[in-house]
């Protein structure tokens, strides 16, 4: 092979490589960039509330937001939302905020919201709801989820079915 020839083969496989280079750095930094256009897809969601009114969750921002998606048909989701009052009611006032999407018919939610006692927001949610949350995390759509973000609006920890008490509040009280 020529002089030429190998300024040639020199220059394909640098160019190669750069092209490789390049769609690895694409490849590896898709899931952050997934993941930040769901946080900000929850974060700049607007579902109406208990009355009909759009909410925004951003409201919330630079507070410790933990979204539940629940539904008033969902067995876990009964055994999980005594531990999201508890929780709202002892650390709410350190900047805690509960949020719960309900994936469900207001009609049923408000009675039942009522029933649990549950002192944070209510939302509720559509179809759409449930394919942000496999956005967020939860490919398989399963309720109970919950999502924790922090002062600074970052995803920090996400829980697929019924969260124990325990180690939710070990996940929230460092964020506090």
């Amino acid at each position: 092979m020529n002089r030429r020839g190998q300024w040639l083969a020199i220059a394909l496989v640098a160019a190669g490589a750069a092209l490789a280079g390049f769609a690895f750095n694409a490849w590896r930094s898709a899931p952050q960039a997934a993941a930040a256009d769901a946080t900000a897809a929850l974060l700049d969601a607007r579902l109406p509330d208990l009355d009909g009114r759009p909410q925004a969750v951003q409201q919330w921002n630079g507070r410790v937001i933990v979204v539940n998606f629940w539904a008033t048909w969902c067995a876990p989701c009964r055994d999980e939302i005594p531990i999201l009052v508890k929780l709202q009611e002892k650390h709410g006032p350190r900047g805690l905020q509960f949020v719960g999407i309900a994936i469900d018919q207001p009609d049923k939610v408000r009675p039942y919201a009522t029933e649990m006692r549950m002192n944070f927001p209510i939302l509720i949610g559509g179809a759409e709801t449930i394919e942000l949350t496999r956005k967020l995390g939860n490919r398989a759509g399963v309720l109970p989820f919950t999502v924790i973000i922090s002062r600074d609006g970052r995803i920090v920890a996400r829980e697929i079915g019924a969260a124990k008490e325990a180690q939710l509040e070990a996940q929230l009280l460092p964020l506090l």
